[in-house]
């Protein structure tokens, strides 16, 4: 029996009062059972019963019993309600339980700085999860790339987005190798650095990444000269490892150089703490499940 044009525009309450009332025989019963008051499941079962223009259950002062074209109505109508509730609490479940791929955009020191504190974990807390990590040094658009969210540092998240911090705020240092500092005089004060090869960082929006520096109210931002510009921080390391340049990184993609006397700082008194690392995503937007339950773990960490 197809539901007609009348009960298509009817509500779900009143199918699962009629189920009900089949199920328990009494009216009192049944509207304990769906949470109406037997004022209310009464209107509800007439109101039925009018949408549809057939008398669905047989009424005396004992008993309630569908009638043979209510039978025939409810046969049909549990099997939808019971493909209903399925899905009500499928889409619970998954509610409390995400599942599926979330996809997130990265730079690659970025990348290794959250993978094993932050991405593994929510992985092991979310067996249903899926994660797929495409490291990138240009700033991607989320929306366009396919991306549900982002991790850069906190200076290079665009203002439209939301963001949430992962971690400290970032120390840096300005660093450079024995042998370069062996052959080059060690600068003193910031402006120094204009008479010596400094490695210049090339951002993602294509500008070079000016030095900040800041001791108490001074602040300074200089650009400063060098031969190599280079758009991967991973390969400042690199080129200031092999005595090419002073270079300006992040303290922890240096620890185990400055620890082992591979690499030296530089005007520490001089440097400044700036944004960590930050999850941004679109701002005012259904999120999945999957990054509503990672924000809620970076925000638990924070």
């Amino acid at each position: 029996m197809a539901l007609s044009a009348p009960m298509a525009g009817g509500r779900l309450i009143e199918l699962e009062a009629a189920s009900a009332l089949a199920r328990c025989g009494s009216f009192r019963a049944a509207s304990a059972s769906v949470g109406l008051s037997p004022t209310a499941f009464s209107r509800t079962i007439a109101n039925l019963e009018e949408r549809l223009g057939v008398q669905l259950f047989a009424r005396t002062t004992r008993s309630v019993r569908p009638t043979e074209v209510g039978a025939r109505f409810l046969a049909l109508a549990e099997e939808g309600l019971c493909g209903i509730r399925s899905a009500v609490a499928e889409a619970t479940e998954l509610h409390g339980r995400p599942s599926g791929v979330l996809r997130l955009t990265c730079a690659t020191g970025a990348a290794r700085r959250i993978l094993a504190p932050v991405l593994l974990p929510f992985l092991r807390r979310y067996p249903r999860m899926e994660l797929e990590l495409v490291t990138d040094a240009r700033l991607v658009d989320l929306v366009a790339g396919g991306f549900d969210a982002g991790i850069r540092a906190g200076h290079a998240v665009p203002r439209s987005m939301e963001s949430t911090p992962i971690g400290p705020r970032l120390r840096y240092v300005l660093v450079a190798s024995p042998d370069f500092l062996a052959t080059h005089p060690a600068p003193e004060t910031p402006r120094d650095l204009r008479h010596v090869p400094c490695l210049r960082f090339r951002r993602p929006d294509g500008a070079i990444e000016p030095w900040s520096f800041r001791r108490g109210r001074q602040r300074l931002s200089l650009d400063v000269s060098g031969r190599l510009t280079l758009d991967e921080p991973t390969l400042l390391r690199e080129a200031a490892l092999a005595g090419e340049g002073i270079a300006y990184l992040a303290r922890w993609s240096v620890e185990t150089d400055l620890t082992a006397g591979r690499l030296a700082t530089l005007l520490d008194d001089w440097m400044p703490e700036e944004p960590g690392l930050c999850l941004y995503y679109p701002r005012h937007a259904h999120h999945p499940a999957g990054l509503d339950a990672l924000i809620a773990m970076v925000k638990a960490q924070t």
